[in-house]
């Protein structure tokens, strides 16, 4: 059976692997002062044309949310979040444990806008709420969606305007950028957010996210936060190595457009045979609607998740592809959807 569940089925790309090998032995220091992580975050913000920027790098998105926005914000603050938004619906109450209200908000495509936030503030009007504080995105959204340079700067404006910080989950943020359809480079959003992260663990590294924090505000103790939170790994350069690997050429981007690709593959003969798709998805995540007989049939030689009933005969999958599926796998799918189709 090969899977289309998700885009961490995988260990890591060679190349990281190799890294990790021919390092193994070198002694460096820890908790990320070692050689590999310093010029991994020297290469990031080559990328992004930013110097001014701090980069940390841990180990996962839900680790990454929860440190960062308890970090930025005060006890009484609260986040504003689509309702698809990874802290609200898969993070089991991460942040609300740490004592910050998510507010969140209805979507039609998982991306929030101006009036959503403009919504939360007129309904927290004083002291006896929660103070909206934090708007969080995600680029790409957990429904595959992505942001455009205008819905972007717009939402900067209005957060700037309303004295909100702009926070940009990007576990899947390779994917958003290598889209066909994206107008916005990795350099644009030191300019447009006040934090974001760049996911590795779903774009070929074993493990790793790196978060960078553009606001100079919000940089001073972080890395108390990630102590205290057991984020500081003692053996950093675990991490360093393989973000030095991913950026110190465009690795990254290549591995994003793989899994893209492999993607359109699939999202075009969807659409050749005339069905739809729950929401218009150009990343390395789509959401094709089916009959629930031809499901049945694929799920015996596939891995993937039935997303959402949409009425009595047809469901709404979900199907995501990686850094590593392999464009034989794709074409199998394909074969064996026509097929059933006969």
């Amino acid at each position: 059976m090969y899977s289309f569940r998700n885009d961490y089925s995988e260990g890591a790309h060679p190349r990281i692997l190799n890294a990790l090998m021919e390092t193994n032995l070198e002694q460096e220091a820890g908790y990320g002062a070692d050689r590999f992580t310093r010029e991994a975050v020297e290469f990031l913000k080559g990328k992004m044309g930013q110097a001014d920027v701090d980069v940390h790098l841990l180990s996962g998105g839900t680790q990454t949310n929860l440190i960062a926005i308890s970090a930025f914000l005060r006890p009484y603050e609260a986040a504003i979040s689509a309702s698809t938004g990874h802290i609200f619906t898969h993070e089991t109450g991460a942040i609300e444990a740490t004592g910050h209200k998510i507010l969140s908000v209805e979507t039609s495509d998982g991306k929030l806008t101006t009036a959503h936030i403009e919504g939360v503030l007129e309904a927290h009007t004083d002291e006896h709420m929660v103070k909206p504080r934090l708007v969080y995105i995600s680029n790409s959204t957990e429904i595959g969606s992505i942001y455009y340079k205008n819905e972007l700067e717009e939402l900067s404006a209005c957060c700037r305007e309303n004295n909100l910080l702009l926070f940009m989950d990007g576990a899947r943020l390779g994917s958003a950028l290598c889209s066909e359809e994206s107008d916005l480079s990795l350099s644009d959003l030191p300019k447009l957010v006040d934090a974001f992260y760049i996911g590795g663990t779903k774009n070929g590294a074993l493990i790793g996210e790196a978060l960078v924090i553009c606001r100079e505000a919000l940089q001073e103790d972080f890395r108390f936060h990630m102590k205290q939170k057991g984020a500081l790994l003692a053996k950093g350069r675990l991490l360093g190595i393989q973000f030095r690997e991913l950026f110190r050429d465009d690795l990254f981007f290549e591995l994003a457009l793989h899994a893209n690709k492999m993607a359109g593959l699939i999202r075009d003969e969807i659409s050749s045979v005339g069905f739809k798709f729950l929401t218009h998805s150009p990343s390395n995540q789509i959401f094709p609607i089916l009959p629930n007989s031809l499901i049945a049939k694929l799920e015996g030689k596939y891995g993937f998740y039935v997303w959402e009933k949409i009425n009595s005969e047809h469901s709404a999958i979900r199907l995501v592809t990686s850094w590593a599926t392999k464009e034989e796998a794709v074409l199998a799918f394909i074969e064996d959807m026509k097929r059933e189709l006969d």
